[in-house]
């Protein structure tokens, strides 16, 4: 009996002397583990207040996307001072801050480490019009007009250029043109602007000037398409319809496609006499 009594003592004082031999050596991993991090934080702590983190001149930002604003341009937009800590730049800010641009639909701005730097990439907006406004000013002696100019991208927005010549020349200006307030077709733009880039007639100016009559100038000569409303893109389809319409009348001698109702098409004539033109069924339909 007093020999068991004896194993058994003997087994519990190998468990617990193993017990706290793992005890010391998790004690020991967890201070390692404390050491080792804190050692890395403070490792990374030295380098990033050293002399090297430094935005020295502008052309340690790498500008990407960029073909509307030239780099110099989205350099005055960043508003950096030189020199600057890499670490007191705030890429988040800058980020929001070159969205509120109208050329730019995103920006991402991020820290670069290796050599030290900034990285800009941009999302512009591609432009596929060029808009012309105009508005009344009145002085003391008379009223003028003032003209500006600017771009349009396929939602309506718009894109104010003080110079369009001073674009990048690697930018290839649009070919339509728009004159009017963009107040007055923002709601319709979207849309029709879809409506005419697909069809296979070519429309090359766009006049929403008069709020009454929407006039369109395409290889069919002037179309008046009235007031702009939700139908403007089923209209576009209609004249696509009858782009065939100059091997049946002189296009000298059209005035004007009246397309207001799109049921019942009209042709203007310079001597003034009109033509009406039937809506071609989808039998005959040419396209």
């Amino acid at each position: 009996m007093a020999s068991i009594v004896s194993i058994s003592r003997t087994i519990l004082a190998r468990r617990r002397k193993k017990l706290r031999k793992k005890r010391l050596i998790k004690l020991i991993q967890a201070i390692w583990r404390t050491v080792s991090v804190t050692s890395l934080a403070g490792g990374l702590l030295w380098i990033a207040i050293q002399p090297n983190w430094v935005l020295k001149t502008p052309k340690d930002v790498v500008i990407t996307g960029n073909q509307l604003l030239s780099a110099q341009e989205v350099q005055s937009l960043l508003v950096l001072s030189y020199p600057q800590s890499l670490w007191k730049i705030e890429p988040s800010r800058i980020a929001r801050s070159l969205q509120q641009q109208p050329s730019i639909s995103q920006a991402t701005v991020s820290r670069r480490l290796f050599p030290p730097g900034l990285v800009v990439q941009l999302q512009e907006r591609t432009p596929v019009a060029i808009a012309q406004m105009r508005r009344e000013q009145a002085n003391s002696k008379n009223a003028n007009t003032k003209v500006t100019m600017g771009l349009l991208d396929a939602n309506g927005v718009w894109i104010p250029l003080k110079n369009l010549t001073s674009l990048n020349s690697r930018v290839k200006l649009p070919t339509l043109k728009v004159i009017g307030s963009p107040e007055q077709y923002r709601s319709y733009w979207s849309s029709f602007y879809e409506a005419i880039s697909q069809t296979s007639l070519k429309v090359t100016e766009i006049d929403w000037q008069d709020p009454t009559n929407l006039i369109i100038k395409t290889e069919l000569g002037l179309v008046h398409l009235g007031t702009p409303s939700p139908q403007l893109p089923e209209q576009i389809k209609v004249l696509a319809q009858i782009r065939h319409l100059p091997s049946q009348l002189n296009p000298n001698e059209i005035e004007y496609i009246d397309l207001k109702n799109p049921e019942h098409l009209l042709v203007q004539m310079n001597q003034k006499n009109r033509k009406p033109i039937s809506k071609p069924s989808k039998k005959n339909l040419r396209v």
